[in-house]
């Protein structure tokens, strides 16, 4: 079974399915307004190294998303869902 890893650790570009999403309901709801939510395809547009935002592209569309809220998105990534 693969496991997820969270927003902020993966690389620029890389696409991967969004497995779950760890916080409580007002993160959850931003979120899923948002158009991210478990089962959703996006892929990782930029990052800051040290705490700034984190672009994704969900559909056609680019947000970012704060670093405190990308690190509580749990995502399997594309190398990931091969293996398994």
């Amino acid at each position: 079974m693969s496991q997820a890893r969270d927003l902020v650790s993966m690389r620029s570009g890389q696409k991967g399915v969004v497995a779950s999403v760890h916080g409580g309901l007002g993160v959850t709801k931003r979120l899923d307004a948002m158009g991210i939510r478990p089962g959703v395809n996006l892929v990782k547009v930029a990052g800051q190294l040290f705490g700034g935002p984190v672009v994704v592209q969900v559909g056609n569309a680019q947000m970012a998303v704060g670093f405190g809220m990308a690190k509580k998105i749990l995502v399997e990534t594309e190398s990931q869902q091969e293996k398994s």
